[in-house]
């Protein structure tokens, strides 16, 4: 059988990790998250980024000691079984999917600003795009991937250095809305932020070095959850409240503030490059969950088919990419809550399975990194994730009961 081409370096899982977190967590739901807890939504982004941190280590660990296509899936049912590692890479197929659709619905918003077309029909078409580039090879998608990445943190460290000035103090009082609970639901409802660490772990089987995984995640970790704070706190300190709780294009407003029009332009620019990005990495990893599980019998044998000339497989990428255009038709609030609770329960059962690894001494596993306190960290990781689920609300119960 063909095998998949390993053609990413460690700049390119960097891109990757980084590139399908800057999208619509960032440029399109700071607005609506503001909604629920005021100016703390600062505190609310920098929390979940924190909370994440045990769920990174562990798939981390766990891909180094098992660098397969399909991420979660693969290391979840070699350690909790056949059984709950499908519902796990049905999960974080699912929650990709709908993150990329997330992606697709932000570059939508932001381009019906400059064109007058129907957003549906902008999703499609550059989903259409993405799965050319995809099917055409990883090695090409994660060119471009870096080069999208470059471009996007300049336009963002720029908007950081000149709206921190202009930051007016007042509009974070007064500061917490709600109560703590409030910030922690609101850090569950934008948990989907960081989901891009999840996208690279699905890439494994194609790094040309799994050592340089955990180094890629982490670095790229710490690096989001420091440049989302600092950009909400802008933005929140430059746009008035009535305003930023009923805009859906929060960064591009900020962008106004600061430079007027050409600012407005600017920042529109960064967001629907944030938006191709994710939208690049979110095909890119989510197909990977049907050609693992189709390799191990658990979906039909089609999904693990192979393209001979540029080893892509070709219709798990197909497939996923319909999946993803039906998404385009449901709810935004839905799209967020699902893929939240889809990534956060994917967080659980990574928690669980390293600590089924280590404690059954398999001589076999032997990960290349070690996630650090164990097992305090994923014990506690475990707790908290539940209790996210909890403070998301009634559609994130639903979905973790489906």
């Amino acid at each position: 059988m063909a095998k998949l081409h390993k053609g990413l370096k460690l700049l390119d899982i960097f891109s990757i990790s980084t590139g399908a977190m800057v999208s619509a967590g960032i440029f399109l739901l700071p607005g609506i998250a503001y909604t629920k807890c005021g100016p703390s939504v600062v505190l609310a982004y920098f929390l979940a980024g924190l909370l994440s941190i045990p769920g990174v280590f562990s798939i981390a660990e766990l891909v180094t000691a098992m660098p397969k296509a399909g991420g979660g899936y693969f290391f979840v049912t070699r350690s909790l079984g056949a059984g709950v590692g499908t519902i796990a890479g049905v999960l974080s197929w699912l929650s990709l999917i709908f993150k990329t659709t997330f992606a697709l619905v932000g570059l939508s918003t932001y381009l019906i600003l400059i064109m007058n077309i129907n957003p549906k029909v902008i999703g499609i078409v550059v989903c259409l795009i993405f799965l050319l580039i995809n099917y055409f090879g990883i090695k090409k998608a994660g060119r471009i991937q870096v080069l999208l990445v470059s471009v996007l943190f300049g336009i963002l460290i720029f908007y950081i250095i000149f709206g921190i000035k202009q930051v007016n103090i007042s509009y974070f009082q007064p500061f917490i809305h709600g109560g703590l609970q409030n910030i922690f639901s609101t850090a569950g409802f934008i948990f989907v932020s960081y989901g891009g660490l999840l996208k690279v772990a699905s890439l494994a089987e194609e790094v040309e070095d799994s050592k340089k995984l955990p180094k890629g995640m982490l670095l790229a970790m710490a690096i989001i959850c420091i440049t989302y704070t600092l950009l909400v706190y802008v933005t929140v300190g430059l746009i008035p409240a009535e305003k930023l709780s009923s805009s859906i294009t929060p960064i591009s407003d900020g962008g106004e503030i600061i430079l007027g029009y050409k600012g407005k332009i600017l920042l529109s620019i960064a967001a629907i490059i944030g938006f191709v990005s994710a939208a690049n990495v979110g095909i890119m990893s989510a197909s990977r969950y049907p050609y693992a599980l189709s390799k191990d019998k658990m979906f039909p044998d089609i999904f693990s088919k192979i393209s001979k000339k540029f080893k892509t497989p070709y219709l798990s990428i197909i497939f996923t990419g319909l999946l993803i255009i039906f998404s385009l038709f449901l709810k935004l609030d839905i799209l967020v809550e699902v893929a939240s609770t889809s990534l956060i329960l994917t967080y659980i059962l990574a928690n669980i399975s390293v600590i089924i690894m280590r404690e059954s001494k398999l001589v076999n596993y032997n990960p290349q990194f070690k996630g650090y306190f164990y097992p305090y960290l994923q014990i506690i990781g475990i707790v908290i994730y539940i209790f996210l689920i909890f403070e998301i609300g009634k559609e994130a119960l639903f979905a973790t009961f489906l």
